[in-house]
């Protein structure tokens, strides 16, 4: 009987997807090798069959892909956002936020299918990644002395710390026995590519209605020029099944109206899909020689575009704490670097799902009375610099305590 081959590396990232491989590639641009395990197939992730949605990445987000070498992988520089405005609805008095003295917008749209490439491409351009895709795992055993992965394959991997990226159905989390907080929101969101005769000019809208939020967030111009946005239509499940039920003409239409109709005819250019809305929160996000980040450690309602940023947050924090302890030779999966991680994140990422579950909640309560509110409160936001400099703050990334990928500074 022959012996198992056994592979070891500083940390184990258990989830290919953006947010494990961005951490991949923080922790590798500091010399930790890292091993990365995914049953899917890479291959099958790079068409917009797989994922034809578009992330709004915040500026900080921006500055984290640029310091550990993301960016030079991309293929599109993506649309740069210079202003979001906030409606309640149609009426009159729109919150604006625009781009601080520094010039930097407030975000980059980018297409999901786009922003794996370039991970993938750094991840296999990094000296100190393993990648091993379609690599079901059989066992994990995370011990006093250290964490072992067996592979289906029989292959063994051994680490300090399993760091758990799987997304939203963790195997690790559960494993662990960590508890979550989570409701659905009796929500779909409905997303696409739109194209309309005026140019969206680097503005973002999000247009808040009793049934759900609808937000139209700017993409390039395709090369005969035509204007593009991406779409996210969060409504009610009854009515987002009528919506998808619609053809391409008549869905256009009905999106339209609740556009406005201000950036002229539209038509559609990508098949609409959809998925249903949730709000779930881990009580902790570490265990004995695990951590979690992204979608492992809490998802939310899209509302404000900050799910995949609060996910490169987690990566920022932890990759930092994580080089930090081994530039001072201790074990990384040692229960005090775990618990920085844990305090770090554990208040931003709370504040985060709060704020967006507190907006999806207010803005679906429905009445004249409810909206003029709303309105005045977004009228007095606009006049009350700090309130509007903080708001702002956090749509870039800003907000807390930063790590310093997030300002742009190598670890």
């Amino acid at each position: 009987m022959t012996q198992a081959q056994t592979s070891q590396a500083d940390i184990i990232i258990l989830g290919g997807g953006l947010v494990g491989l961005a951490l991949a590639a923080a922790l590798d641009s500091s010399g930790l090798r890292v091993i990365v395990v995914d049953p899917a197939d890479p291959e099958e992730r790079k068409g917009a069959a797989y994922d034809g949605r578009t992330t709004a990445v915040s500026s900080s987000s921006m500055r984290m892909l640029g310091a550990t070498g993301v960016l030079d992988h991309l293929s599109q520089p993506g649309c740069p956002i210079q202003a979001i405005r906030v409606a309640d609805g149609l009426a009159p008095g729109a919150l604006t936020f625009e781009p601080g003295a520094d010039g930097e917008p407030l975000g980059v749209m980018h297409e999901n299918r786009s922003l794996r490439a370039a991970l993938l491409a750094r991840a296999e351009a990094g000296a100190g990644i393993d990648l091993r895709w379609k690599s079901p795992t059989a066992e994990v055993r995370r011990e006093e002395h250290g964490a072992t992965v067996r592979l289906a394959s029989g292959e063994v991997l051994t680490a300090p710390l399993i760091v758990g990226a799987e997304g939203r159905r963790s195997p690790s989390r559960e494993a662990a026995g960590i508890r979550m907080a989570r409701w659905s929101y009796d929500h779909k969101a409905i997303v696409g590519t739109l194209a309309h005769e005026a140019p969206h000019e680097h503005i973002a809208y999000e247009i808040f209605y009793p049934s759900g939020p609808f937000a139209l967030l700017p993409m390039t111009d395709l090369a005969d020029g035509t204007h593009r946005s991406a779409i996210v239509w969060s409504a009610k499940t009854g009515m987002a099944d009528g919506l998808l039920a619609l053809s391409d003409a008549d869905f256009a239409a009905e999106a339209e109206a609740a556009m406005g109709g201000f950036l002229g005819r539209i038509r559609l250019l990508t098949p609409r899909s959809s998925y249903p809305l949730g709000f779930h929160h881990a009580v902790r996000i570490t265990d004995r020689r695990l951590a979690l980040v992204g979608d492992a450690a809490h998802a939310i309602h899209p509302i404000a575009g900050q799910g995949v940023n609060l996910g490169f947050r987690d990566a920022a924090a932890l990759a930092e704490v994580l080089v930090d302890g081994a530039r001072l030779g201790l074990d990384l999966g040692d229960a005090q670097l775990l618990t920085r991680y844990q305090r770090w994140r554990a208040l931003d990422g709370f504040s985060v799902a709060l704020a967006t579950d507190g907006l999806t909640r207010l803005y679906g309560v429905p009445g004249r009375a409810a909206s003029a509110v709303r309105r005045f409160g977004m009228a007095l936001i606009d006049r009350l610099g700090p309130v509007k400099h903080s708001l702002n703050a956090a749509a870039r990334g800003n907000s807390g305590d930063l790590p310093r990928l997030l300002v742009g500074e190598a670890l």
